[in-house]
């Protein structure tokens, strides 16, 4: 779906007003729209913006990391509420859980030991991580309170790598990026690629960062994509190929395990994925930033509409440029709704659910949608059940979901009522369930 042209103008005025304020080399932007890459701009000529160029996507890393945990879980070869020593036997952290470390509420500090600022130095492998661990590194009860933690995907790597056999990336090019046809997204730079700066904030020099390899904390930021290949990425976010992760799997991710700012409700984490409340809407994503680099994935998931976006500078606020160019794009152009088309009769045993119940005086309305029978009230969100027997029904949605409805009959064989979850609801609208 391209946009209009009065949104284009406004998303490279947005890119060329924010550049220039924030002093980057280059900013590049991307909109996803219905699973493809609707727009690119960008600002900035070190290099000019291209949806082809690579940048180092920093913390985004762990949002791939998280769906290889999930997978896994989904195989059976792990439960989220695993203790670390199950998978890492001996590490003196062992006592948080898998669940915790993912959502960022395993109470572990932020980074790992290192000889310097371990995004800037070269980086050890698994077992030397691991061997530098103490009990002192838990710095807060776990999930007393969100403390997001660089080591916690350090360690979530490490558990892959155990329970596979494979390194962190080879699992991450098989499971992901080769079935998402996201071939420029690599552990090393390939060119072209942006080069990293620190901008000198008294006269404007660059000074070019390092490109380091960071070893066993790879799944925590180490690496390299481009507009292109993130818009995939930002597309599977907003509706899964189920080949990849489960449509309901990637749904769980994006249920707060934290929040990020108990103050306002504004942020929190779920498993894998940052969520951010603007407004009336819900974002999901993540933030990611190396010395030279920052990023920004945010997808509105009802939409299928997202966002990403790129700097060479560090410190540089692409979430302003990300968020502000999704909402712009969510507000100049609301998706239509899908057109209403005329269904075929539903099956008898599912007709005669059909119509009005009621529960304690308020009305409900019953209908077949695609398969589905949806139960609707005024100002709720519809509960939605598929079949899960003769007269049994279970729910995928609103406050019921998980809960089961059972047709009730009468002596003769009609329906008589509905129970869901021991509420009854009758055709008469005076009888109280």
């Amino acid at each position: 779906m391209s946009l209009l042209p009065e949104t284009t103008r406004r998303l490279d005025v947005l890119a060329a007003e924010i550049q220039a304020a924030g002093r980057a080399p280059s900013v590049v932007l991307g909109v996803v729209r219905d699973g493809g890459l609707a727009y690119v701009t960008g600002a900035g000529d070190h290099p000019a913006p291209a949806p082809d160029t690579q940048y180092r996507i920093g913390s985004i890393s762990k949002t791939l990391t998280a769906t290889l945990v999930m997978g896994l879980r989904d195989e059976g070869r792990l439960a989220l509420d695993d203790l670390l020593y199950r998978h890492l036997p001996g590490t003196p952290v062992g006592s948080v859980t898998l669940r915790q470390l993912l959502g960022h509420a395993s109470g572990l500090q932020r980074e790992p030991d290192s000889a310097g600022w371990w995004e800037r130095t070269e980086g050890s492998d698994v077992e030397t991580l691991l061997a530098g661990l103490t009990p002192e590194k838990v710095a807060h009860p776990p999930h007393r309170t969100y403390h997001y933690s660089n080591l916690a995907y350090g360690l979530l790597g490490a558990v892959v790598e155990r329970i596979t056999g494979k390194p962190w990336i080879e699992q991450v090019t098989e499971r992901i990026l080769a079935p998402l046809s996201m071939l420029r997204t690599t552990y090393h730079p390939h060119e072209p690629f942006a080069p990293g700066y620190v901008v000198h904030p008294l006269h404007g020099t660059l000074h070019e960062e390092p490109r380091t390899d960071t070893g066993a904390m790879a799944p925590a930021g180490q690496l390299w994509s481009t507009v292109g290949d993130l818009a995939r990425w930002a597309a599977f976010l907003a509706e899964p190929v189920p080949e990849v992760l489960a449509p309901q799997t990637l749904a769980e991710m994006c249920v707060p395990v934290a929040i990020s700012d108990p103050e306002t409700w504004s942020g929190g984490h779920g498993l894998g994925l940052e969520l951010y409340r603007r407004g009336e809407r819900v974002l999901v994503g993540h933030g990611g930033s190396m010395p030279g680099y920052v990023a920004v994935i945010a997808v509105h998931r009802p939409s299928r509409t997202g966002v990403v976006a790129y700097a060479n500078a560090y410190g540089f606020p692409i979430g302003q440029v990300g968020f502000s160019a999704l909402l712009e794009v969510l507000d100049r152009e609301p998706v239509p709704p899908a057109p209403w088309r005329p269904a075929p009769p539903p099956p008898p045993e599912v007709a005669e659910l059909c119509g009005r119940w009621w529960w304690m005086g308020l009305a409900h309305d019953a209908a077949w949608e695609g398969g589905e029978l949806v139960l609707t009230r005024a100002g709720r969100e519809p509960w939605r059940f598929t079949m899960d027997g003769t007269d049994r029904w279970r729910c995928h949605s609103g406050a019921n979901d998980g809960e089961t409805l059972v047709v009730r009959r009468d002596a003769a064989g009609g329906v008589a009522a509905l129970d869901i979850a021991t509420f009854v609801f009758t055709r008469d609208a005076g009888q109280l369930g």
